[in-house]
Formats: structure tokens, C-alpha cells, sequence
């Protein structure tokens, strides 16, 4: 029996983590041939490699190899790169994921050359269409066959935008897949030992987005309460290579360096990072999967944002949006909550398994659309 080939889009680290449980997932089944294609839109050859070896992941079996660039020149690019592919290897289906820019050009290439395609993490809105995030997620979920929802208010935003619901499929959140797989390995993990930290008597911060590390004043105002915050509890900052290039730029990075109680460190892997979260008294990000992954473990998380594409970890979790000026309050109060958990339906560590009989029951063997 044949097989049928399903491309996984993978672009940057945080795809890795949506991927692998569904790779996994995939591999378990006989007639599935899951090939995973890296589009090189974010690379790094060393945290690439650590996260696929964490997520205990081939390397990937196709890379596109299209770099940085405007977002118009890395979106041409992607689909110049994976159009070539898909028309040598013509797989059955191809799934991308989240929200960056092959996201939507692979999902744009699928459907032109009529494969159908699979939006994983589908129904995500913040209500700002100025982040090119909302843009490429409204326009994949547009041409795409199947959407797999991460929680019921991604359902909602569908509907509203007029998608039949018998295109979606309410499959859980996928990120929690990849922490549960890795628990064990994460909790055993050396990275908060290594660094002398005591449980729950620091703080993890990362920070990443244009729209803090970009504009001098604003990155000038978060180092400034980071400082401030560093005055009550350790704060433990891997940074973006983006956001060290900024420091330095901005001449912000030397008085960090200095700070005691603030350690800077590399980028991290996903286990080391996760090491780090699962033991935070708070964590401070501009991330979307990072306020995932506190609200399902109750870490407290300020997020750096005007709006979020995942309410649910607002209304359900722990997440708060903060303004730069506003963080170090922000941080002390947090000094006094208690971890508390969220109980959000389908956060259960079993999406992919949800996503794979998706498939099953929407496609005649994996080939073709039922």
C-alpha cells in the first residue's frame, strides 16, 4: 500500500514544538509518510538543532533554506522554494502552522496547486491587524480546508468571520502536547541548578517583538523596570539575537551586564527554557506560546503586549497584559499570588492523537478529500 506524503511546515522555534507531538502522531500511522519541510525562515543552526533534538526529531527532510528578509521578500521567497517541492514530491496534504509569514505561504501555495491544506492553531485573533502575525492568520485560515482550533473562542472568531464550522475541528492546544512528552526530561533538567536558582524566587524574562525591542524609548523603559524588578528577585533573561543586537545598539546592554541580580544567557533550548518556566515565580514575555504554557502550569506570566491573540489565558489563566512603565508594579504584585493552574477543555496533552483521527475522518485513506 502506498503512502500518503503530509508536509509538516516548520519556520521557527516555536513551530518546533507544534510539530513534533503531530509528527510523532503521524509516524504511528502506516499509510502516512510525514516529511517535515524547514523553510529556514528563522534559522540558527545550533538552536535549530538543539530543539529538534530535544523534541526528539529527525532533522528536517526538506529545507528551503530562505533566511530573513522584508516581510514580502521571506513570503515570495517561501513560495518560489516550497512551490518547486510540492510539485516534485506532490504530497497528499500539507499542515503549517501558527502564525508567521510560511505560514501563510505555504498555505497560499497548497491551495493554488490544489493539495489540500491544514492550519494548525487555526481561529487565533488579537483584533490588531497592524501585527502582520493577525494578517497571516486571518488569510490562512481563508484558504485553508481544514482548521484545527486550539480552544472554543478560536471556534467563535471563525464562525464570525463567516467559515462554515464544517471546515473546523475544536482539537485542544498542541503545546502542551510537547510539555507533557518531556516532563520527565524537563523536571530532571539541570539549567535551574546550573544557574543557582531557587524555586520560585526568580524571574524568566523574553523579549523579542519589533514593537518593544525595535524603538529605543520603549526598550530603554523595560530595561529600566527590569532593573528596578531585579532589586526584589533574580531575573534570568535569555536573550533574542535580535533583542542583543538592540542592546547593544541602543547602549542599553553594558548596564545589564552589570546589574547583580540580573543573568543574561543565550537562547536557550526548549527544555532548558521550560526547565526555567516550571520553576519561575513569574515570567515576562512579548511570546504567545509563552502564555500558553504558564497558564497551563499557573506560573504567573506579564505579557508585554497591547492585546493577545489567546484571550483564554487572560479570562482562564494567569496571563495580565502590562506596558513597559507598568511592569515593575506589576512584577511585586505577583510576589503575593499563588500558582493557580488552568483547567481550559482539550489542554490535555492529547491533541495530535485528536488531530491525526481528524484526518482519518476527513480524508478516504489520506489521499484525497472524502
Amino acid at each position: 500500500m502506498s503512502r500518503t506524503k503530509i508536509h509538516l511546515i516548520t519556520a521557527a522555534r516555536p513551530n518546533f514544538m507544534k510539530v513534533a507531538p503531530l509528527f510523532h502522531a503521524l509516524t504511528r500511522e502506516p499509510q502516512i509518510e510525514p516529511r517535515i519541510v524547514h523553510t529556514g525562515q528563522h534559522y540558527d543552526a545550533n538552536m535549530s538543532d538543539a530543539f529538534f533534538r530535544d523534541l526528539l526529531m529527525p532533522s528536517p527532510h526538506v529545507h528551503l533554506g530562505v533566511g530573513a528578509g522584508t516581510h514580502a521578500t521571506q513570503t515570495g521567497g517561501v513560495m518560489m522554494a516550497y512551490e518547486r517541492v510540492a510539485l516534485e514530491e506532490r504530497p497528499g496534504l500539507v499542515i503549517v502552522v501558527g502564525d508567521v509569514n510560511s505560514t501563510l505561504a505555504c498555505a497560499l501555495v497548497g491551495a493554488k496547486i490544489g493539495v489540500p491544506v491544514v492550519h494548525l492553531e487555526a481561529g487565533l485573533r488579537s483584533g490588531d491587524r497592524t501585527m502582520p502575525e493577525e494578517i497571516n492568520r486571518i488569510a490562512t485560515d481563508a484558504v485553508s480546508d481544514v482548521l484545527w482550533a486550539p480552544s472554543h473562542d478560536a471556534c467563535i472568531n471563525l464562525g464570525s468571520e463567516g467559515i462554515r464550522q464544517d471546515r473546523v475541528d475544536l482539537v485542544g492546544n498542541i503545546m502542551i502536547d510537547s510539555y507533557e512528552a518531556l516532563r520527565p526530561v524537563i523536571e530532571g533538567d539541570s539549567t535551574r541548578c546550573d544557574l543557582g536558582l531557587e524555586h520560585e524566587d526568580y524571574a524568566v524574562v523574553t523579549l523579542h517583538r519589533p514593537s518593544n525591542v525595535d524603538d529605543a524609548q520603549r526598550l530603554a523603559t523595560l530595561v529600566r523596570n527590569l532593573l528596578q524588578a531585579s532589586r526584589n528577585m533574580c531575573v534570568v533573561f535569555p536573550v533574542h539575537p535580535r533583542t542583543r543586537k538592540r542592546l547593544e545598539e541602543f547602549g542599553l546592554l553594558d548596564e545589564l551586564e552589570r546589574a547583580p541580580n540580573i543573568r543574561l544567557a543565550a537562547p536557550l533550548g526548549y527544555v532548558q527554557f521550560m526547565n526555567l518556566v516550571t520553576g519561575a515565580r513569574v515570567v515576562v514575555t512579548d511570546s504567545g506560546g509563552v502564555q500558553e504554557e504558564t497558564t497551563y502550569l499557573g506560573v504567573p506570566c506579564l505579557t508585554l503586549r497591547e492585546n493577545t491573540e489567546r484571550p483564554v489565558t487572560v479570562t482562564h489563566g494567569t496571563n495580565r497584559l502590562v506596558k513597559p512603565e507598568q511592569l515593575t508594579e506589576a512584577v511585586a504584585q505577583t510576589l503575593n499570588s499563588a500558582r493557580r493552574p488552568a483547567a481550559i477543555p482539550l489542554w490535555d496533552g492529547r491533541t495530535a492523537d485528536r488531530c491525526v483521527e481528524s484526518l482519518k475522518r476527513r480524508f478516504n485513506n489520506l489521499g484525497g478529500k472524502s
